[in-house]
């Protein structure tokens, strides 16, 4: 559960968001059946692209990932991917499954691929009638077209078929990305009425971007010649669904969001939304590698079809209600079949907290009310849960049931959202010390907050509450997102000196041996750092302020802190302090000291620094009384 934050005052921010996950998947596959080694740079890392990078690793790409600099360095495989020697399991990325497909049938072998039941309840069928039409072999393990199934490839050839877009672009995305290494030229003419058209164009520029000649002949025909892709250095550009979410706050915030690296040059439809938004009343500015939104303080309905930008319909359904007349969105019935129904869901959901919303025969139309609170259902839909978390900026009491599902596409996204806050956040009335272990820290921190009448965090504490629960379900410390899961899962609590998780107390336990030995590779989880962040941010927002102690909070939690406090003492006064507090041995002591500060401060994500604009305070050979005095006195100032 999560319950979203509403904004204190309109942000005024520029924001860099991750990659694009559509152009991320594109240029992995591309890349992995290139000849050569190909770089990747501005990679989105996120469950759906590990899911792709680790299915390409099972047919013989060979992958070198660097996430501190978005980047990935493959190996491509000319075109001949090997037989996997276990099941492709592509979990619930849609796009890893139509993709892994001609994939897989450039093989040459029998290839079994399956995923979730979310992925297993998806349409697949034209898609694998149109890879048995140019040759491949399709087994179906348990329901007719659909997984888990077998592609088996070795009389794979190319030719003319003609495939329906009205369901998925994917569908002609995934042939036309393993077309050039297809025998022989294949023809692609496509029928019906074709949707998300842009994802098209996205996939005909990457693939040309390595060498492929793919010719749109009509806007209905492709020509793709035989000629394999050369290995190419190529930069993903942010993600401009994701840059949606953080539009439409600017919209009905009344403030301004400039998200740099997208602009007139994209090649993402979903700059289209834009334009949608800008009709409705914001004001809209256009750079060939930046776009920004601003709000003017009243959006107008809007009569739109989003065909071709279908991802963003959740975010215009979510804002729909704050706007003065009715919102229809049309030709968008194939979005039943993504991730959710998305069209009953957002009904669903909308109704949930008073919005009248109805069920058209191609989408839904949205009326303008009063917003109640309440809990959305996510429906482990990614994209539900981000578009109400906006919605939720300027209605309080709004809550998400399943917030982690955002790691689907944007693993950092409530981190970037509260980038929306750092004005509101500047207000509060902040002590921020940090330090590593034995410092005296908490002590500290818990006596400067009684002095000044603030309430106080132990943040640590909630590290180790996660690392106890962990223990107690014997869960393995290096799954990172099974960890991750717990610490969005559980409550945690802080009531008369006491720490309650899920109403348990485990004040005693999180301070036990096997907790202390566990806690430094909990707290390096970037997805529960992640979590911890939020949940600290909100509690102090919901006091106005506080005293709160770690390892990161001036740093990163409120870098805009009104005092921040870096407190150290050398190694052989922290391990005494310790050895005092446990009776143990200071040399026992001093040894784990010396190896959790390093642990600490080069971990990934968040490591231990005193932040530049905090004052260091030694408290070697000092007294808490008159150390918490000093610190009282430059709060005060």
């Amino acid at each position: 559960m999560l319950s979203i934050d509403p904004l204190v005052e309109p942000p005024n921010v520029r924001l860099s968001l991750p990659g694009s996950k559509s152009i991320t998947n594109r240029a992995l596959v591309v890349a992995g059946l290139a000849n050569g080694e190909s770089s990747l740079s501005g990679v989105l890392f996120s469950e759906d692209t590990h899911v792709m990078m680790d299915s390409l690793q099972k047919m013989g790409v060979k992958i070198r990932q660097n996430s501190n600099d978005q980047s990935v360095s493959i190996i491509g495989t000319g075109g001949r991917l090997q037989r996997p020697a276990e099941t492709i399991w592509v979990h619930q990325s849609g796009t890893t499954a139509r993709f892994c497909l001609p994939l897989a049938a450039l093989c040459g072998q029998e290839v079994t691929i399956d995923g979730d039941q979310q992925i297993r309840n998806r349409p697949h069928e034209g898609l694998c009638k149109a890879l048995e039409s140019l040759g491949a072999q399709i087994e179906y393990l348990e329901v007719a077209n659909s997984f888990p199934l077998v592609v088996n490839g070795k009389n794979l050839k190319g030719g003319q078929i003609t495939l329906n877009g009205s369901i998925s672009s994917q569908f002609i995305s995934a042939l036309l990305l393993a077309a050039p290494c297809f025998p022989d030229q294949l023809e692609l003419n496509i029928e019906g009425d074709l949707v998300s058209r842009p994802y098209i164009d996205m996939t005909i520029s990457v693939m040309q971007a390595f060498g492929a000649q793919a010719e749109r002949v009509t806007d209905r025909r492709y020509v793709i010649s035989p000629t394999g892709y050369q290995n190419s250095r190529y930069e993903i550009e942010p993600d401009a669904s994701a840059a949606s979410y953080f539009f439409a706050a600017a919209a009905i915030s009344g403030g301004s969001v400039t998200v740099e690296g997208i602009g007139n040059q994209s090649i993402q439809g979903d700059t289209g939304f834009v334009g949608i938004i800008e009709k409705m009343g914001a004001k809209v500015t256009r750079l060939d590698h930046a776009l920004s939104v601003t709000g003017t303080g009243s959006l107008a309905g809007i009569d739109v079809s989003m065909k071709e930008i279908s991802d963003t319909v959740p975010t215009l359904a979510a804002i729909a209600p704050l706007a003065s007349g009715s919102t229809a969105i049309s030709d968008v019935a194939f979005i039943a079949k993504k991730e959710s129904d998305r069209v009953t869901a957002l009904i669903t959901e909308l109704r949930k907290i008073g919005v009248k919303a109805e069920k058209t025969e191609t989408g839904m139309i949205i009326y303008p009310g009063e917003i109640q609170k309440g809990t959305i259902h996510t429906y482990d839909d990614h994209r539900i849960a981000m578009a109400f978390s906006i919605l939720g900026l300027v209605v309080p009491g709004i809550t998400l049931d399943s917030p982690q599902c955002v790691a689907k596409t944007f693993p950092s996204f409530f981190d970037v959202l509260d980038q929306l806050r750092v004005a509101g956040d500047a207000k509060l009335s902040i002590l921020a010390i940090d330090g590593p272990a034995g410092s005296g820290k908490s002590t500290l921190a818990k006596q400067v907050a009684k002095q000044l009448g603030l309430e106080y965090l132990d943040t640590g504490a909630m590290y180790r509450s996660v690392a106890a629960v962990a223990l107690a379900q014997s869960a393995s410390l290096d799954d990172e997102t099974g960890i991750a899961e717990i610490a969005g899962r559980i409550n945690i609590q802080f009531t008369n000196g006491k720490v309650y998780v899920d109403d348990d107390d485990l004040t005693e336990a999180i301070r036990s041996p096997e907790v202390n030995a566990a806690v430094s590779k909990v707290a390096a989880n970037p997805g529960v750092r992640s979590i911890m962040r939020r949940q600290q941010r909100s509690w102090a927002r919901v006091r106005g302020g506080g005293v709160l102690e770690g390892r990161d909070i001036g740093s990163v939690v409120f870098p805009e802190a009104q005092l921040k406090v870096y407190v150290t003492a050398t190694p052989e006064e922290r391990a005494r302090r310790r050895s005092l507090e446990s009776g143990r041995s200071v040399e026992d002591i001093m040894e784990e000291i010396l190896q959790r500060d390093t642990k600490d401060s080069t971990r990934d994500d968040s490591p231990l620094v005193a932040d530049q604009e905090a004052v260091v305070i030694d408290t070697t050979g000092k007294t808490i009384q008159e150390t918490s005095d000093y610190i009282e006195e430059l709060f005060l100032q």
